[in-house]
This record gives structure tokens, C-alpha cells and sequence, in this order.
């Protein structure tokens, strides 16, 4: 079996290379624009302005859902971006497939990452280590399934992916709702948020680049 797989990835090995860099550009921009947060919302927190620390966590998901326009426009072309870099136009297509079916798990991520942080900065670490080791059964169940069984491949591996991740922020999302722990930073929406974007992004590009 160990063999088949080895035979199975080295003519595939570029191909997966790309996809990796996807998901780690993915990671690696989301985590550095939300560590901008921590800065927000740690001051906010400390101060007991508990409904600006709310209001700056969606501050946080409209600015991170803004980026993922361009990104997904980018993510479109992938495979016309790829071949006029030189790559092999079979591998492009394939990436291109692969980055569609991951533009999901883009959106979602606009929403779990400020949502750790949301939990990290009030100390509610427990419950983002169940919920994580939740997601991480169901994708390995779904990734299973949608790989091998359903033989779907790398789109199996992205769509599954995008699912594990919008899981996790149901999952989030029900213990902000029904916790007495969230009793006092669990907010409603308002347009202030929406001011607060030029500060979040003043934080968050810096953040991004250090991470970078």
C-alpha cells in the first residue's frame, strides 16, 4: 500500500506543491491580518469595553471577507496565472480545479480566524481544543470518504477541507450563542463595525507582513 502511494505521488508531486502553497498562502495571509485583532481586542478587553471588543471581532470578519474578492478573482485564473509562469498547463488546470473548490474554505476562514482570536483573548481555550479536535475527526472522516471512497482526488481533499473549516465555525459560532461564558462579548451586529475597518486594516497589513 505504502508503495502504491509513493507511485501515486511523484508524478503528481508538482501539482501537489502548488495546492500546498495555496493553502499555506491561504493560512499565512488570514493569520497575519487577524493578529491584527489582538492588539483591538486585547485593549478592549482589558479595558472592560466589552462592546467594542465585540464590535472590533466583526470588524475583523467584514475586512477579512473583503480581501477574499481579489483573492478569489486570482484564484479563478489560477490556471492562466500558472501557465504564463511557465508552469505545465495540465498541472494549472488541476490547481485552478483545486483553488475553486477551496474558495469556500477562504470565506470560512474570514470568519474562524477572528473568531480565535475572539476566544484567545478572553482566555476560552478549552473550548476551541474541542471543537478543533472535532473538526479534525470530521475531516478525517470526509476527506476518507471523498478521496478514496468517492474518488474525487485533490478536489475531494479541497472540498472536504472547505467543509472542516465551516464546521469548526458552526461549532464556534453555537458556543458564542449558547455559553454563559461569551455572556458578557456575545453582541449584536451594528454599522459601527463597519468604521472600524480603516483601523482594523492600519493593524492588521503590518501584522500580515511580519508574519509574512
Amino acid at each position: 500500500m505504502e508503495h502504491s502511494y509513493v507511485k501515486f505521488l511523484k508524478p503528481n508531486c508538482l501539482k501537489y506543491n502548488v495546492h500546498a502553497h495555496l493553502v499555506i498562502f491561504m493560512s499565512i495571509l488570514k493569520s497575519g491580518m487577524a493578529g491584527g485583532l489582538e492588539t483591538l481586542c486585547g485593549q478592549a478587553f482589558g479595558a472592560g469595553q466589552y462592546e467594542k471588543f465585540g464590535q472590533y471581532t466583526y470588524t475583523a470578519v467584514i475586512s477579512l471577507s473583503l480581501i477574499c474578492f481579489p483573492i478569489t478573482i486570482l484564484w479563478t485564473f489560477m490556471d492562466k496565472i500558472l501557465t504564463l509562469l511557465g508552469q505545465d498547463p495540465t498541472i494549472s488546470l488541476e490547481a485552478r480545479k483545486y483553488a475553486i473548490w477551496l474558495i469556500p474554505a477562504l470565506f470560512g476562514s474570514a470568519i474562524l480566524k477572528p473568531l480565535t482570536r475572539f476566544f484567545q483573548t478572553q482566555s476560552l481555550i478549552s473550548p476551541m481544543i474541542l471543537t478543533s479536535a472535532i473538526a479534525l475527526c470530521f475531516h478525517g472522516a470526509t476527506c476518507w470518504t471523498l478521496v478514496f471512497k468517492l474518488e474525487l482526488g485533490h478536489v475531494g481533499a479541497a472540498i472536504s477541507f472547505s467543509l472542516c473549516v465551516w464546521f469548526n465555525v458552526m461549532l464556534l459560532l453555537s458556543f458564542v450563542r449558547y455559553s454563559s461564558a461569551c455572556e458578557k462579548t456575545r453582541i449584536p451586529f451594528s454599522k459601527n463595525a463597519l468604521v472600524g475597518v480603516g483601523d482594523f486594516f492600519r493593524f492588521a497589513v503590518p501584522a500580515a507582513v511580519m508574519v509574512w
